[in-house]
């Protein structure tokens, strides 16, 4: 790491001389803040590239290989793109401007950021802390299965290819026939799911062994803060592009690959009438960028004074967005060959069936002569076709079949290899990028948590980072134990869609609105045009005074409405099930519903629980004090 310049932490100034003369830092471009003692000396990146490429990492994730695909899918295909490209042009890029001007103005974490621009809004920087403490106990449980799969892939042929043979081995398990091999690995030789959440099962040793190897592995990384994980970056963060680029080269040739493109990019325009596909594309840029968890404030805390954070900002977002089209590609391109081997077989199928209904020889019905000689023979002897269960046989259909989250990467994707030459070498190829995806990412996220530690309450030379790091991790390790239970991935499902979503949202508009409102907007300016040497334009400005905070706000009302509008459920595997192979829909119980709600708004509820203590405090304060300008300072900014 680079020795901290004379640019450091002047948050705490040495006497009120110091502070009269940062004061008017913000008012008009001058020297850098002056420097802090020894002791209070910051780390900084060794070089730009390592700064953006932890960005990059920390907001590219799992979500950009296997939810934007999804979307676009769902919702129209290349119309989809149409609310993304606006959601980020009005709302990802501002805020994500905001973050990062922040982190790197007051130079340090979410928390210190916020108590430094009003202590009302302490509750801000606590909320961004206890979501990043929630997604990394589900997020790295998701790694833990990940090593799992990328362990099992070093054998040939995959164990997800065939069914096993049950207890008397005299036949194949009757669960894997009634399914298929690679289900059966991932329910049940991986999970061991139980058929109903109340039944937690017991502990999985295997995935608890994996889940200590993937918190030792972090804590590798991040032992001490950036000074480590700054150089573990530079694999974690270009390894997946070059396995994408690979995937992408190898899925263009194979048979499919063109229809799988066209299925996912023809747009529908008709898809956009309906208000969800604007929702889902306004949420999926904000939980692209990672902003609220305090992560890119956390790295921006590392920057020189005078960085660029605008170019920063506009940068890392297209490079986010760009990496979630060019996965799109490569994951389409190899499951567009998934489906037409799914057709084809479907097709033999069929086509043996009448082979042996109609006494014709052997191999005269091709694939591509069947639709012709099963249209002859329904013209010539329809009673006869009637009675054969011949299956409907649309490569539309098995496009379709694509599935977001786990099941893409675990079920549909680890299909899609095995009818690949060299399955073993593209399934080590595939885990290994989603291993180093999921990596990248947690260092943010542990940025988030330990930054704020470090910044606020643990002095280093009494408390190690080393010892501090190891604390946090083996605490998130034993919390997070609980995943590893047989139940463990309904509660997964459920810190998935509750721990994160609603939080973020509410807290991105206090940031926004605390920023542009409580410290105000001309003094924020200020404060950019001395880091940047550019004061932001109308652009900036129009969006982050109005319309930033109003699109947060019809997201917010608007993900109320959904979650009312929809009785908490989940799906559960269970073999019993009439309609098995399909999951069987299940409510909630109403303890795991009281779960549910605590998750949704436990962490919001610091911004007012913060800032309630705070005016209960000034009100108990006895001694008047003489009138003053109270307004909260960025670092070094002054009142202008």
């Amino acid at each position: 790491m680079k020795s901290p310049t004379h640019g450091g932490d002047s948050s705490r100034l040495p006497n009120p001389s110091s502070q009269k003369r940062a004061a008017g830092m913000a008012c008009a471009a001058g020297p850098d803040p002056p420097s802090a003692s020894a002791e209070d000396e910051r780390p900084q990146w060794d070089n730009k590239l390592q700064y953006l490429l932890s960005c990059v990492g920390f907001a590219v994730g799992l979500g950009n290989l296997w939810r934007f695909p999804y979307l676009c899918q769902t919702h129209g295909g290349g119309a989809f793109l149409i609310p993304y490209v606006i959601a980020l042009v009005f709302e990802g890029i501002p805020l994500f401007h905001v973050e990062l001007a922040i982190g790197q103005r007051l130079r340090r974490g979410s928390i210190g950021v916020w108590r430094a621009i009003s202590p009302y809004l302490g509750g801000v920087g606590l909320g961004c802390f206890t979501v990043s403490l929630l997604v990394s106990l589900y997020y790295n449980t998701i790694l833990a299965w990940v090593l799992w799969y990328l362990l099992n892939s070093f054998q040939h042929p995959l164990p997800w290819s065939t069914c096993p043979l049950d207890l008397n081995r005299t036949g194949l398990v009757q669960e894997c026939q009634d399914t298929s091999p690679v289900t059966y690995f991932w329910y049940r030789q991986t999970l061991n799911i139980t058929p109903d959440i109340n039944d937690s099962g017991a502990v999985q040793g295997r995935l608890l062994l994996c889940m200590a190897a993937s918190w030792a592995v972090v804590y590798l990384c991040v032992i001490r803060g950036i000074e480590t994980a700054g150089k573990a970056i530079y694999f974690t963060a270009l390894f997946p592009y070059v396995v994408l680029s690979v995937f992408l080269v190898r899925g263009l040739t194979l048979p499919g690959a063109t229809e799988g493109l066209l299925h996912l990019f023809t747009p529908d325009m008709q898809v956009l009438r309906n208000p969800r596909v604007w929702l889902d594309a306004a949420t999926q840029i904000f939980f692209s960028l990672s902003l609220a968890f305090g992560g890119h404030i956390a790295f921006a805390s590392y920057n020189p004074p005078r960085n660029h954070c605008e170019r920063d900002a506009v940068t890392i977002a297209l490079v986010n967005s760009m990496t979630s089209l060019y996965a799109s590609i490569a994951v389409f391109s190899v499951l567009g060959f998934k489906a037409a081997n799914d057709h084809g077989r479907c097709l033999d199928g069929n086509i043996l069936l009448l082979l042996n209904a109609f006494d014709l020889p052997d191999q005269s019905v091709s694939r591509d002569d069947y639709a012709a000689v099963l249209s002859h023979l329904n013209a010539t002897q329809p009673e006869r076709v009637a009675r054969l269960p011949l299956q409907v046989c649309h490569l539309e259909d098995f496009l379709d079949k694509s599935a977001s989250g786990t099941g893409l990467a675990f079920i549909v994707f680890a299909e899609a290899v095995l009818h690949m030459p060299g399955a073993p070498v593209w399934a080590v190829l595939f885990f290994g990028m989603l291993f180093s995806l999921g990596l990248s990412s947690m260092f943010g996220n542990m940025e988030s948590i330990l930054t704020p530690l470090f910044d606020q309450w643990v002095r280093p030379r009494r408390v190690p980072k080393e010892v501090l790091t190891g604390l946090v991790c083996l605490a998130c390790f034993l919390l997070a134990s609980g995943f590893t239970l047989q139940s463990g991935n309904y509660w997964l499902e459920i810190f998935d869609q509750h721990a994160a979503s609603l939080n973020l949202i509410f807290l991105a508009f206090f940031e926004v609105v605390g920023v542009i409102y409580v410290y105000g907007m001309k003094r924020f300016c200020d404060d950019v045009a001395w880091m940047t040497g550019r004061r932001p334009g109308l652009y900036w400005q129009v969006t982050w005074k109005v319309v930033s905070p109003l699109l947060l706000l019809t997201i917010l009302v608007a993900y109320l409405a959904l979650l009312a509008s929809r009785p908490p459920s989940y799906r559960a595997w269970n073999p019993q099930h009439e309609a098995f192979p399909s999951r069987e829909e299940k409510p909630y119980q109403g303890w795991v519903q009281v779960a549910c709600v605590l998750l949704s708004f436990l962490p919001s509820l610091w911004v007012p629980g913060v800032a309630l203590a705070q005016l209960l405090a000034q009100r108990r304060q006895k001694q008047p004090s003489a009138p003053q300008d109270r307004r909260p300072e960025l670092q070094g900014g002054g009142v202008c």
